[in-house]
């Protein structure tokens, strides 16, 4: 069965307009899937996961071009990154002989473009890079797809097309995560992740740098999904697993690169030098967190030490795809000072700012506390949204609303 993808409008419409498409995303989340999907008749695929075509496309990157031709679906193309500068040749020729280029190679790979070495300059211009996650719950309900704003009219739309969830149905979909293959076969939940991380290590992360230890690399991931919510300590990993400072931050680097993670940035100001710098992380699949930290159902998830650390990523994560669904930078930070005073998140537009809190009770007193703190920034602060378990969207008072979470 597929799931219709929010991205699948995005890819078509910038096909028409640059030669290159890019998606970029975590393993198994569907790229190819989509692509496969949505491709005109007459494109090829190739997967430079196959020995052949990457020997060939290593050895004469001319040659792969003039065998599988275009338009073209290559698939992890980061395996091969110099078959960029060929292609880029390709499209410039196209150009220059005065003929349409618009779609000619389509591109998936499981690491972030804007993070690959020595290769964002080749295609400067000529390419559309699209990131993609794991299915939103938006995609997995059917729903419309629509950037997550938190402007009081964009959440009343939201919701004439959501289905109101109790405690229960949100930690189930938290515990099972987003993975399309768990999703829609009745694959065992346990050895999708127990093979996807056997891969995701031994594939991905050998090519990504030299890690040595693969063991340890897994008590890492391991620390980082017990961790997803937090702010990111560097010293704190490093004296966990017993590996150096620059190493924590060379495989924090991998996770984000390889979008395992989404790291969110404090906001900050000059205004002020109260304001914490670290920033937070948090796991784009809920499942995969859920997986590597043993929690054996949802019920025990909800009712546990973290129920409220992934709640939180929960919510992050779908506000961070409804983002990436919609072909958008990510404009979300969070507050924090060093009077921890802190608020989820922010989105900051302009001059507008929306302060965001997440709260698992269906009525939380006093949410909207720390609101108060941003009045020092001189901009034009926005109704607050407290994220919670309440059925409808409801003033708390005049400058705040509780708001379901069901709306994600």
């Amino acid at each position: 069965m597929y799931i219709t993808r929010h991205l699948e409008t995005q890819i078509i419409e910038a096909s028409k307009f640059y030669p290159v498409v890019m998606v970029c995303g975590q393993r198994q989340v569907g790229k190819s899937t989509m692509l496969n999907h949505i491709k005109e008749d007459n494109r090829k695929y190739v997967t430079l996961d196959d020995r052949n075509a990457r020997r060939l496309a290593s050895t004469d990157p001319a040659l792969f071009f003039e065998t599988y031709g275009y338009p073209l679906l290559i698939d992890e193309f980061q395996r091969v990154p110099s078959i960029l500068l060929e292609m880029k040749k390709i499209v410039d020729q196209k150009a220059l002989d005065g003929e349409d280029n618009s779609g000619m190679f389509w591109l998936t790979g499981s690491q972030k473009f804007k993070m690959m070495k020595d290769v964002s300059d080749s295609l400067a211009g000529r390419v559309a890079i699209f990131d993609m996650a794991s299915l939103s719950t938006a995609e997995l309900e059917q729903r419309p797809a629509m950037l997550f704003h938190p402007a009081l009219p964009s959440i009343r739309e939201r919701l004439k097309h959501s289905f109101n969830k109790n405690i229960q149905q949100i930690y189930e979909d938290i515990f099972r995560g987003g993975m399309p293959k768990l999703r829609t076969t009745s694959l065992d939940r346990d050895r999708f992740y127990m093979d996807y991380i056997n891969t995701y290590i031994e594939r991905d992360i050998k090519d990504l740098a030299q890690v040595g230890k693969l063991n340890e690399f897994y008590d890492f991931l391991v620390f980082m999904a017990a961790r997803t919510g937090q702010e990111l300590k560097y010293e704190d990993i490093s004296n966990a697993i017993g590996i150096s400072s620059p190493t924590a931050k060379s495989w924090i680097s991998i996770l984000e690169r390889s979008g395992v993670i989404f790291i969110l940035r404090p906001y900050f100001s000059n205004i002020t030098k109260r304001l914490v710098k670290t920033p937070k992380i948090y796991f784009m699949d809920t499942g995969l967190a859920a997986y590597l930290c043993r929690w054996p159902n949802a019920e025990t998830l909800a009712n546990g030490a973290m129920d409220g650390a992934f709640l939180e990523t929960y919510v992050v994560s779908e506000i961070v795809k409804s983002y990436y669904n919609a072909g958008k930078p990510v404009d979300l930070y969070y507050y924090r000072d060093i009077d921890k005073k802190e608020i989820d998140l922010l989105v900051v537009e302009g001059d507008k700012m929306y302060p965001i809190e997440i709260k698992k009770s269906k009525e939380p007193s006093n949410p909207d506390k720390n609101f108060n703190v941003l009045q020092q920034f001189k901009l034009d602060i926005q109704p607050g949204i407290i994220l919670c378990m309440s059925s409808e969207l409801i003033p708390y008072n005049r400058t705040s609303w509780y708001c379901p979470i069901s709306v994600l």
